[in-house]
This record gives C-alpha cells, sequence and structure tokens, in this order.
C-alpha cells in the first residue's frame, strides 16, 4: 500500500500539527486536558489530512463503544414511535448513540439481542417484549446489562422499568363500577404479555372486590386497531351484549369505538370505551378516548437511569421500578 493509500493516522496529525501523538490523542478524548492552543493546531490539521479518529479501536481501548442498543418489537405502535425518538435525544444528552434492532415478532427477540452483543454495546434496552432467563444470563454473563421496558419477568437476570397495570385496571374497574355499569366485558391484547396479564388482573380483581364479574371477554391478539375492530364486532354481536369495554391499548380502543359506531351503537350513551396508553390520537376529537395514561417521559428516564447506573456498577442485582398510572377522562366513556 502506498503512502497515499494508507489511511491517516494520528501520526500524521501530530507531525503536521508540531506535537506529539499523545497530545492529539488527548484532543480527541471526552474531558482529557488539552490547551485550547493546542487544541486549535490539532483539529486544523485533523482537517486538512481529512483526519477522522478510529471509534472502534478507541472502544477497544477504553473497553465502551457509547452505543446502546434499543431492540423494538411495534415499530409501527404510535407509543413506541415516541418511546424511541425519546430514548435517542436522551442518550445522546449523555453522550451515547443508539443502534436500534427492529424485530417483527416476540420470538424475533431471542435472535436479535446476540446480534446487539456481537456490536459490543454497552447495554441493551428491550422494548415490549419480555427476554427468557437464558438470554439474560447469555448477557450478564458478556457484561452487558439489560432493561425490559414495560415488560417484566420475575426470573431472569435482566432489569425492568414498568408501568403499574394492575393499578391501572383497577382505577378503570372503579370509574366504571362508580359511573353504575353492571355488565363489563375485557378485549385482550397479546395472550401471554406481562402488560395485558396484568391489566386484565388488576380489572377483574377489583370487579371481584367490589361484587362484580367480567360478563365477557374477547382477545385482540395483538395490539392493533384492525384487532381491535375484529374483536369488538364479534362481542357487539353476541346476544348479551355489553354496557362497557376496557381495551388492553388504545389502539384496539379506537378499533372498538369505530365498530360500535358501524353498528349502530351510541357512544358513550350505549356503550362505553376505555383505552391503555393515551397516544396522541386518543386526544383526537373523533376518538376523544378515555383510557389509561402510561407516563412515556418517565418510563424512558427511569430506564436510561436503571441501565446507566447498571453500566457503571456492573455485578448489582436486578431491579424492578414500578411507575404508577392515572386515568385521562373523555368523551368515549360514561364516567
Amino acid at each position: 500500500m502506498s503512502n497515499s493509500d494508507r489511511p491517516i493516522s494520528q501520526h500524521d496529525v501530530a507531525r503536521l500539527a508540531g506535537v506529539s501523538q499523545a497530545a492529539v490523542s488527548r484532543t480527541f478524548t471526552d474531558g482529557a486536558s488539552v490547551s485550547p492552543e493546542t487544541r486549535r493546531q490539532v483539529l486544523e490539521a485533523a482537517e486538512a489530512l481529512g483526519y477522522r479518529p478510529n471509534a472502534i479501536a478507541r472502544s477497544l481501548i477504553k473497553h465502551s463503544t457509547k452505543i446502546i442498543g434499543i431492540v423494538l418489537v411495534r415499530f409501527g405502535n404510535p407509543f413506541y414511535w415516541y418511546v424511541f425518538r425519546e430514548f435517542t435525544r436522551r442518550l445522546q444528552e449523555r453522550g451515547y448513540w443508539t443502534l436500534l434492532l427492529n424485530a417483527a415478532q416476540d420470538q424475533q427477540v431471542e435472535e436479535t439481542l446476540p446480534m446487539a452483543l456481537q456490536y459490543q454495546v454497552d447495554g441493551v434496552i428491550v422494548t415490549s417484549a419480555t427476554l427468557s432467563s437464558k438470554m439474560a444470563d447469555e448477557a450478564a454473563r458478556a457484561g452487558t446489562p439489560v432493561v425490559l421496558f414495560n415488560r417484566y419477568e420475575l426470573d431472569t437476570t435482566a432489569n425492568a422499568v414498568c408501568c403499574d397495570n394492575v393499578g391501572g385496571g383497577r382505577l378503570v374497574a372503579d370509574a366504571l363500577l362508580d359511573a353504575g355499569h353492571v355488565w363489563p366485558a375485557y378485549i385482550a391484547g397479546e395472550e401471554g404479555s406481562s402488560t395485558n396479564r396484568d391489566r386484565e388482573r388488576g380489572f377483574t380483581e377489583r370487579l371481584a372486590e367490589r361484587g362484580h364479574t367480567l360478563a365477557l371477554r374477547e382477545a385482540a391478539l395483538e395490539y392493533t386497531y384492525p384487532a381491535g375492530y375484529a374483536a369488538a364486532n364479534r362481542l357487539l354481536r353476541s346476544e348479551n351484549r355489553p354496557d362497557a369495554i376496557f381495551c388492553a391499548s388504545d389502539l384496539i380502543a379506537m378499533g372498538a369505538l369505530d365498530c360500535a359506531r358501524d353498528l349502530g351503537i351510541n357512544v358513550p350513551e350505549q356503550l362505553s370505551i376505555v383505552g391503555y396508553d393515551d397516544i396522541e390520537m386518543a386526544g383526537w376529537p373523533p376518538y376523544s378516548l378515555t383510557t389509561v395514561r402510561q407516563p412515556a417521559d418517565r418510563l424512558v428516564e427511569t430506564s436510561i437511569e436503571v441501565l446507566l447506573n447498571a453500566i457503571e456498577n456492573p455485578g448489582q442485582e436486578p431491579v424492578i421500578e414500578w411507575i404508577p398510572v392515572d386515568l385521562v377522562r373523555r368523551n368515549s366513556a360514561r364516567l
């Protein structure tokens, strides 16, 4: 390789700037001590030569890539659009870059995490999916902390930050019963997910505590508008139609709301519909959806704090942080 073909090195920059190679290294190292004049000389020489620091080499020396892997399962869900944007912005403010790994289905998470580990990311945030104890242990052995976002598992070494979904379900039960509803139904999301399980559990347990039972149940099987519409269509064509429906997500609830309108059912006079998430569309006038608000900003900030603490304190015990929710009353429910 001729001199003109080889990559520009720190030694080349040092020679042109008239400084030591160590001074060049300090100039491109965050927080390192270097005089303003030396920094100016180095940067001018680097620009003249077209030099760019080798991030890979630097990460090997520092044992840190300053990259956080984010595994995203539901990229089409507006709630997770916002969440990813906030993760990216807030991590960049702390000096980290994000590597997005988009998995189409939950089962692909097990295949996606090893890819993130191959990039030697400093940590991983897994959104809207759980992780097997085997895979969480593999990440722990690699020294890569993992935070589950809005999901949790009690038998893994992964950290978790999750809304109080049981409490959210209880809030909805109390609001509906206090308003005089007596025949409530539930449209489930993904069976087996901790969010769906806890929302339904909180709802049905609180109904039982107050002397009521869940009248009807349908499963949308996924957190989407079409699935919600189809589940509501089955539910609302039943012989004993409910007077209220609690839906596992806002998208499901929006599908249910449009289905009810198409069937000529007056919402909320004949049927109350309550969602979960409080995505931006929930507040749009055509829907004006009563829903349980998940505080996305607090979820994101807490997840980052848990992850960075785990990076700085390797070997600590995993933690689960619970974030409270609240009920947003709009026009889709008679409350």
